[in-house]
């Protein structure tokens, strides 16, 4: 126990980033705000800290929390894209959760700023695409820029290209073109399993079994260890109706074994699909 503590401390005084990013990706998001914390008592303007503090905050649903931090992170190190991008999404959070036009507009103008300072950042125009299709005009929702933005992503990356066009089809209900530009994702068999649980996401939430199932058999050749694959079989065996004994048990252990992460599947659905096997 005194080596471990002390093991603990000489990582901290190290490298407290590497170590609270390990808690984070554990998530153990309460020891990474310790970790956090403990560094910036010692170190208030380290931009870094504040970002992950952000971002710790973020998965914990405290949004306050999140943007004071991710607006320090900006405010120390203007020139980092990715701090620009997570303040909008901990200002996108917030504005959801009080039904803020105020903060709604400085998401945009986060996003903005995070594809100006890297416009190679995928995920930046990704996110700036998101809200361009499905922001009200009045808080600078606007088609025209997010197809920009999906012609940019395009051009830099074909596969990300389509699953950008294939999200902006699902913003609009577009169900079936939405579909074939999954497909067509699926048909290129990316190298990155994100891909394939972003079309899994959507055939799950169009109920669409053969779909989901053709989308895993190609994720499993990639990575069938991923926590999200078990979860997305026990939704084919819940919709399908067969094997209800083996669905429960997948999606229990998604559950137990699987902290809550913004981009996987929240215990919330898991639950809601395991209700579906007493119907």
């Amino acid at each position: 126990m005194i080596l471990t503590t002390l093991l603990l401390s000489f990582l901290l005084a190290q490298d407290p980033v590497q170590m609270a990013r390990a808690q984070f990706d554990d998530g153990n998001y309460k020891a990474a705000l310790t970790t956090l914390n403990a560094a910036l008592e010692k170190s208030a303007r380290n931009a870094s800290l504040h970002y992950w503090v952000g971002r710790t905050n973020y998965e914990m649903r405290n949004y306050d929390e999140a943007i004071k931090h991710a607006e320090m992170a900006v405010k120390l190190a203007p020139e980092e894209a990715e701090y620009s991008r997570w303040l909008g999404r901990a200002y996108g959070a917030k504005a959801e959760e009080s039904h803020s036009f105020f903060l709604a507009r400085k998401v945009k103008q986060a996003f903005e700023a995070a594809v100006k300072l890297a416009p190679g950042n995928i995920a930046a125009r990704r996110d700036l695409m998101q809200y361009c299709v499905e922001a009200p005009w009045i808080v600078g929702g606007d088609k025209d820029k997010a197809k920009q933005q999906i012609a940019a992503i395009a051009a830099i990356d074909p596969v990300e290209g389509r699953l950008a066009r294939a999200a902006y089809l699902t913003a609009e209900k577009q169900w079936k073109p939405a579909e074939m530009e999954y497909l067509a994702v699926l048909d290129l068999h990316p190298r990155q399993i994100g891909a394939y649980m972003e079309a899994a996401e959507f055939f799950a939430d169009r109920k669409d079994a053969n779909g989901l199932e053709r989308t895993l058999t190609e994720a499993s050749h990639l990575d069938s260890k991923d926590a999200r694959v078990g979860y997305y079989r026990a939704v084919v065996l819940i919709l399908r109706g067969t094997d209800g004994a083996t669905a429960e048990q997948l999606m229990k252990l998604y559950v137990s074994s699987v902290p809550e992460k913004s981009d996987y599947p929240s215990h919330k659905s898991a639950m809601d699909w395991l209700a579906r096997l007493k119907h």
